[in-house]
């Protein structure tokens, strides 16, 4: 798996470049997600992390995912309880993602981090720190 591939998909979700993440996430696929579940995790981990306030409630999760799912079109398809559980799995309740399939789970974290990017408007500098921080983070468990 190469970690360019990743930190360019994690840059493409930050700037909302659809196209690109797109064939980003085919080319990463067509390799497998061998090392790719690391840094996208680590990535993700870190945006929900800054997003969120270390007691933020399971309430608080609910409504951010339930006002983003309603920014879409196709918002009702998007993995609601996948979603709130991941997030809270990132903020301190692993055991919530024990039932969540791989698939499921990158799909969810992939766009739950484009989101929570795109809110953050980082600029390019502070999205290169970002990227290099969460590849930081995954190169420890990989």
């Amino acid at each position: 798996m190469k970690v360019q591939a990743l930190s360019d998909l994690v840059r493409a979700l930050a700037r909302a470049d659809w196209d690109a993440a797109e064939a980003l996430v085919a080319e990463i696929g067509r390799g497998g997600w061998v090392g790719g579940l690391q840094v996208i995790g680590a990535a993700f981990t870190l945006a929900v992390n800054r997003h969120f306030e270390p007691d933020a409630s399971p309430s608080d999760v609910a409504a951010w995912v339930s006002t983003t799912r309603s920014q879409y079109q196709d918002g009702d398809t998007l993995p609601a309880l996948e979603m709130e559980g991941l997030i809270r799995a990132a903020l301190g309740e692993p055991a919530l993602v024990d039932n969540i399939p791989a698939e499921t789970m990158i799909a969810a974290e992939i766009f739950v981090l484009g989101q929570l990017l795109q809110e953050k408007k980082l600029t390019p500098a502070e999205l290169d720190e970002f990227v290099a921080e969460a590849e930081e983070v995954a190169a420890e468990y990989m």
